[in-house]
């Protein structure tokens, strides 16, 4: 898998002036958990919507998440964190989040499966090269 292209493709999804920041974000709560990707996904899983993640995994449709349920699965916390940091109302970031989640993960598992080694790590150096960000 290119991981330029699979970068460039979600980002393309992302609105408005925070698309690098967004897309860091999105890469680092996929690969801030423990097991990376595979344990991003058992996450969903945990709180009763891994069918929802698996779709995301699998080649077939991306099942949607609603902003509430994505804000059950990361922690209301978490989700405060973040909009801070991004400076946005924690409303508008489950919304932006529930969309590009579930295209970050389909484009991180092109073959309908959890890829080998740390693609996220990869991603995350991809977009630090593309938008001068260390």
């Amino acid at each position: 898998m290119d991981i330029l292209n699979t970068v460039k493709s979600v980002l393309g999804g992302a609105a408005g002036d925070k698309q690098p920041d967004l897309m860091s974000t999105v890469l680092n709560l996929i690969g801030g958990q423990s097991g990376g990707l595979g344990g991003f996904v058992q996450q969903f899983a945990a709180k009763g919507l891994g069918d929802v993640a698996q779709s995301w995994v699998s080649t077939g449709k991306n099942l949607p998440i609603s902003p509430d349920q994505l804000q059950s699965v990361l922690g209301s916390d978490v989700v405060k964190g973040l909009a801070s940091k991004l400076g946005m109302d924690s409303n508008a970031l489950t919304s932006q989040l529930s969309n590009l989640l579930p295209q970050a993960v389909d484009k991180l598992t092109p073959d309908g499966k959890i890829p080998e080694g740390d693609i996220v790590s990869q991603g995350m150096n991809l977009l630090s090269g593309l938008f001068g960000k260390k």
